[in-house]
């Protein structure tokens, strides 16, 4: 009873929930019924999602997934800009503004006069050439479709960017390998080589800045950005539909 009254103190309008830019692309999987792609239905990969969803409008909860990718992707952020604005020739600055329609919401990293563009700061230098060359993958495609149907711009980029990591990562990762080999001190020559070889792995002063930046274009899709509202739609009707489902079995 207890849980039953706290849900119906929410009044929570799905019809006005937002979904967020960097989510969008999960409402554009295809279910894999013809029946269900025809029909306009959701993917399961959505549904799974929207639970997500759900759980963050109703209980004000998310999901704390942080992992080495994403705390680099935090803290050097800022290396990022700077260094696509030596790349470019441009000085750029975090854009602080959040962009909201009736349908979506996001926040771009950087807004020029006629482009959008979000940093992608990769982990490592293999990860970064795993991009190199690469077709854009969904996420970021529906990402950069999503801030121009906001922003009113027709022009977006993607770089991605290979920066050094903090000291303190270097750091961290040194005293994690010196915990898991067992070495007799830190003053250990096998500890020493293997500080200089993570350090080496994890900061790149000695490449140019042009083989640290890699760009893909990505122009406006017009047909992509109409999809937008019928898809979101479709996302709280389902939200509706779920809460009520759920709520009439407590």
């Amino acid at each position: 009873n207890i849980i039953k009254n706290t849900l119906n103190m929410d009044n929570i309008d799905w019809n006005k929930v937002l979904i967020r830019s960097s989510s969008l692309s999960y409402l554009f999987t295809e279910p894999k019924a013809k029946a269900d792609k025809d029909a306009g239905n959701l993917s399961a990969t959505a549904k799974t999602h929207l639970k997500q969803v759900y759980i963050r409008e109703k209980y004000g909860r998310s999901k704390d997934i942080q992992t080495k990718a994403m705390t680099k992707g935090l803290e050097c952020e800022d290396d990022s800009i700077f260094m696509l604005s030596k790349y470019h020739g441009e000085l750029y600055q975090k854009n602080e503004e959040r962009f909201t329609n009736g349908y979506i919401t996001g926040l771009p990293d950087i807004i020029t006069t006629d482009t959008i563009i979000d940093v992608k700061t990769c982990q490592d230098i293999w990860t970064f050439h795993d991009k190199v060359g690469e077709p854009l993958p969904d996420l970021y495609y529906a990402q950069i479709q999503a801030y121009l149907y906001l922003t009113g711009l027709t022009k977006g980029q993607i770089a991605y960017c290979l920066t050094d990591a903090t000291p303190q990562m270097v750091m961290d990762e040194q005293l994690y390998a010196f915990r898991k080999g067992q070495y007799v001190t830190e003053l250990s020559p096998e500890y020493v080589q293997k500080c200089e070889e993570i350090e080496k792995a994890m900061t790149y002063q000695d490449i140019p800045l042009s083989e640290k930046i890699w760009v893909v274009n990505v122009e406006l899709d017009q047909e992509f950005i109409e999809k937008i509202p019928q898809k979101v739609e479709k996302a709280r009707q389902y939200l509706e539909e779920y809460d009520n489902k759920f709520t009439k079995c407590l």
